[in-house]
């Protein structure tokens, strides 16, 4: 570093060994903190980014806050005073606010204290107003009891005045009820004697109408007989008429039968048709057996076919189940992929060619073991694809999944031209002597578009699987087949060769559990029982038109045998028919013999039911006699009864009437003894209330039995109401009022004073507590201006040039002062705002909005705005240039040569690893190369001039 009078040289020593460092200072020793001290006093800031800005972290340049930019500005190019001065403000702002909360503290206890203060004047006179209203309670609760006394002793005397009153009303009352008892016992007496009379005359009655009833029954009796004559008859009657049409049905039906038997013609001979039928028959019988025992050997394959179908329907659908457990491993862990697979299988016809759901679904892993080789090979989001053998489809389906239903989905495309069968680069029998079993591809089977698809992304085909003998020679494994990818028994082999230096680099990684391909299907037993499936399904089409056949050939039979059956009864039907006719017409004249035989004299039994029926008239005739006699002398005995009724009533109700003039009396008698009672008790009671309340009124002013009432308490009670109702109002009333003022004493009086007190010592340390926050804030605003117009002076300077290098570029650029509150001096802050486009307006420079080239442009830009004003020794920039395009590098490659090559700017290092061709470079830039390669000369053996005489050479030999 250049320092009058001379350059100061640093120089560090690390030991690696021990990992520490040595620090020299134009090659004596020192410490860091020398060090640190020296580069201090030269402006060098190393940790300032305004200063040294490495590649790595362009980006944290821009991820600076307005805030940290602005300090790194003012340390970087501003005068020593104006961190100093911001630094100031920031404490000087902190103490203000901390002397602003403690004076509005101050404030608020002052106002709490007055208030307390206030409520504690308030106490003090409602403390003396409680005491005069105690005072009256007392003198009310010393005359209550004397009023009390007073109003008991007058109501015993109203009592006993009435109790006399009611004493003489009780005597007349008993002397009155005396000749009203005599009148209802003899009123009683006679009551009995009528009650006597009109019950034997109710037994008489009573016994008359039984013998009338009993005479209406004979002669109901008689009615009954006469009707089961006239019955009888008449049924005598109908069976006569009936035997007379039974007789000429039976010769009807006897000529009937006999025109039948004479055209019927004589019996034939039917024997031979009778036995031809007889052969059909049984030719039909064994032909029948023939068919019921084909029809039992089809039911039984065919049952044994269904239960094998049932066996293998079963079978699958275990297979089934197992990809039901990779569905649901599916929904598991990624739902969105789940959700689009119930989509893809209800929307098939919308693609046009083959589409295959999730590679972990379509996966069939041979053998459990090596599942893990192939979840670690292929990633999970390649495991949880779609694979599609059109892109357009492929368009279909993530419009669909990702655009509208917003689910998160990978999709993948087979190429164009298969690629599932690849050849290795060389056969495994060659790898079999490293412990090499397979390749991946031979491990699983899946559809042709996914294995053309893994083969072509992944390269399955020509990825071996060792074994832990791999493991064991991997070094030599990797020497000698050159191989880049292989697996052992539990880990990955990565090797690289460096372009550079031709060396090989071998990283390996153990192998993760597989987690999708553990639940494995049998596809070669899914499809063997799919096609014997098919098989047995043919084969019941076949037996089902077997034995419909075999069903419709018995069900011919069946008719044919009840048709001959029905030919061969008719035959001989035909046989029997005369002869039935014969013994059918004989039987029925029996029958007409016997009708006759049966024959009814309808006159003889009606000159019979004609002699009953008279004799029982002159039999009911002397019964309504003996009724009439009977019913007379039964409404005689009612009307000697109604007559005794009618006295009984008479004598009832003057019964009636005496007994409620009785109760009557009797009740006001009671009530008048209740009334008496109750009297001479309630004036013994109050006797006794009047002696108590006495005693009580007595010791509530605390005399003796034979002492008179004071002649105060006298005055006293004069002011006071004299009635118990107004004392309670009052008493109540003011034993309220006495209530409200809770919680005063006497110390309320001293706590008053005491407050009164701290509150003028806490008003003059709130004064003095102002008058230092004013001196603070006169004090922060010079130092504020002192800061802040120089620091708006330094920025504008900035922002022009800032300005400018973006016009340059066809682009803008702004820099200003960003300020949120003008007193929060610690969040003042330079924003960076830029427009790259002419479409866009501008925007803040941040980590996230702008790209990485545009983010490089506009730090650089940024940092040749400071170079002119820049008061450091130097500033390094790291491959600034590496995220720009061609011609933003170009250009910010002249701003740069033009901005540092000027006149008393500071010096500027731009280290980058490549430079565009052709760029402008100027007499004051000094280029350094740094060589480094495999192929490097040793430093000794460098040579620049030697090289620069073998280039001017070759140069003469081009031009001839």
């Amino acid at each position: 570093m250049f320092k009058a009078p001379e350059n100061i040289i640093i120089t560090r020593e690390m030991q690696v060994v021990n990992n520490t460092s040595t620090w020299f200072i134009n090659k004596k020793t020192t410490t860091l903190k020398t060090v640190e001290e020296q580069v201090a006093a030269l402006n060098i800031q190393v940790d300032n980014l305004c200063q040294f800005l490495p590649q790595d972290r362009v980006g944290e340049f821009a991820r600076l806050t307005k805030v940290e930019l602005l300090e790194a500005t003012e340390k970087s190019i501003g005068p020593p005073e104006m961190y100093r001065y911001h630094c100031e403000l920031k404490n000087f702002r902190d103490k203000e606010r901390e002397l602003e909360n403690l004076c509005k503290d101050k404030a608020y206890s002052l106002e709490k204290m007055k208030q307390r203060v206030e409520r504690y004047k308030q106490d003090v006179e409602r403390y003396h107003e409680c005491k005069r209203h105690l005072d009256l309670i007392d003198m009310l609760q010393r005359k209550r009891p004397w009023v009390e006394y007073e109003t008991v002793r007058q109501q015993h005397e109203e009592v006993k005045q009435i109790r006399d009153q009611a004493r003489e009303e009780l005597k007349n009352l008993k002397e009155m009820q005396s000749p009203l008892v005599k009148k209802i016992q003899e009123t009683v007496e006679s009551f009995k004697s009528l009650d006597k009379k009109i019950k034997c005359m109710a037994g008489e009655i009573k016994e008359v109408s039984q013998k009338c009833k009993q005479k209406q029954d004979a002669l109901e009796m008689k009615d009954k007989q006469i009707e089961e004559i006239n019955q009888a008859f008449r049924m005598k009657k109908d069976e006569e008429m009936d035997r007379r049409k039974k007789i000429i049905s039976a010769h009807k039906m006897i000529e009937e039968w006999n025109d039948e038997l004479s055209t019927a013609s004589n019996c034939e001979n039917l024997q031979p048709q009778i036995d031809a039928v007889n052969n059909e028959l049984k030719h039909l019988q064994g032909e029948r057996a023939n068919i019921e025992s084909d029809i039992s050997d089809v039911t039984t394959e065919k049952n044994n076919q269904e239960r094998e179908k049932r066996r293998i329907i079963d079978r699958i659908e275990q297979l089934n189940n197992i990809m039901s457990m990779k569905e649901e491993t599916l929904r598991g862990k990624y739902q969105d992929t789940h959700s689009a697979l119930m989509w893809l299988r209800k929307n098939k016809d919308k693609f046009k060619k083959t589409v295959c759901e999730p590679i972990m679904l379509v996966i069939n892993v041979k053998d459990s073991r090596h599942a893990k080789y192939i979840e670690n090979h292929i990633p999970a989001n390649d495991m949880k694809a779609f694979v599609f053998e059109s892109p357009e489809d492929m368009d279909t389906f993530l419009v669909e999944t990702r655009d509208h239903q917003k689910l998160r989905v990978n999709a993948v495309c087979a190429p164009a031209v298969s690629c599932a069968g690849n050849l290795p680069s060389r056969p495994i029998e060659e790898l079999h002597q490293y412990g090499f079993f397979s390749y991946l591809r031979e491990l699983f089977d899946a559809p042709l578009l996914v294995m053309s698809y893994l083969c072509y992304q992944y390269r399955i085909h020509d990825v071996p699987v060792g074994t832990e003998k791999t493991r064991n020679m991997i070094e030599k494994v990797i020497q000698e087949t050159k191989l880049r990818l292989l697996y052992t028994a539990e880990e990955r082999y990565t090797i690289k060769v460096s372009a550079y230096t031709n060396l090989t680099f071998c990283s390996n990684v153990s192998l993760r559990a597989a987690q999708f391909l553990t639940n494995l299907v049998d596809t070669d037993e899914r499809q063997q029982l799919e096609k014997q499936q098919q098989g047995i399904n043919c084969t019941l089409q076949s037996l089902d038109m077997q034995l419909t056949t075999l069903l419709e050939r018995r069900k011919h039979l069946e008719r044919r045998d009840n048709e001959l059956r029905q030919q061969k009864k008719e035959l001989l039907e035909r046989g029997n028919k005369r002869r039935q006719l014969e013994s059918k017409i004989a039987v029925k004249y029996d029958s007409i013999k016997q009708l006759e035989q049966d024959a009814i004299n309808l006159e003889e039994e009606s000159q019979k039911a004609n002699v009953k029926i008279k004799e029982i008239n002159t039999q009911k005739a002397r019964l309504v006699s003996e009724l009439m006699c009977l019913i007379k002398h039964c409404v005689s005995l009612n009307m000697l009864k109604t007559d005794l009724v009618l006295q009984s009533t008479a004598v009832a109700a003057e019964k009636n009437r005496l007994e409620l003039e009785y109760k009557a009396a009797s009740t006001q008698l009671r009530a008048s003894e209740q009334t008496f009672c109750e009297l001479d008790e309630k004036k013994r009671v109050l006797t006794e209330n009047c002696r108590a309340l006495l005693k009580k009124a007595r010791q509530m002013c605390k005399l003796g039995p034979d002492q008179h009432l004071p002649k105060e308490f006298q005055t006293a009670f004069q002011a006071l109401p004299n009635t118990l109702e107004e004392i309670d109002a009052l008493l109540n009333e003011e034993k309220c009022r006495a209530s409200c003022f809770t919680g005063l004493n006497v110390v309320v009086v001293e706590e008053y004073n005491k407050q009164t007190e701290e509150i003028q010592q806490l008003m003059e340390d709130l004064e003095e507590k102002k008058k230092e926050l004013d001196n603070y804030k006169q004090n922060i605003s010079q130092v504020k201006e002192r800061w802040l117009n120089p620091l708006k002076s330094l920025i504008e300077k900035i922002n022009e040039k800032f300005s400018n290098f973006f016009s340059s570029m066809q682009c803008v650029g702004e820099v200003d002062l960003h300020v949120e509150n003008e007193d929060e001096y610690d969040k003042y802050g330079i924003r960076i705002r830029v427009k790259f486009h002419s479409s866009t307006e501008l925007h803040e420079l941040t980590p996230y909005h702008q790209s990485g080239g545009e983010k490089s442009v506009s730090t650089m830009l940024y940092l040749l705005a400071l170079q002119e004003l820049n008061k450091c020794p130097f500033r390094v920039v790291d491959e600034i240039n590496q995220g720009m395009d061609p011609v933003n590098e170009r250009r910010v490659f002249e701003m740069v040569v033009k901005t540092a090559c000027k006149e008393s700017t500071s010096q500027y290092f731009l280290v980058t690893p490549k430079l565009l061709q052709n760029l402008t470079y100027n007499d004051k830039m000094t280029v350094l190369f740094v060589y480094n390669g495999p192929c490097m000369l040793e430093t000794n053996k460098w040579n620049l001039k030697s090289f620069c005489r073998q280039r001017r050479r070759l140069g003469k030999m081009d031009e001839q």
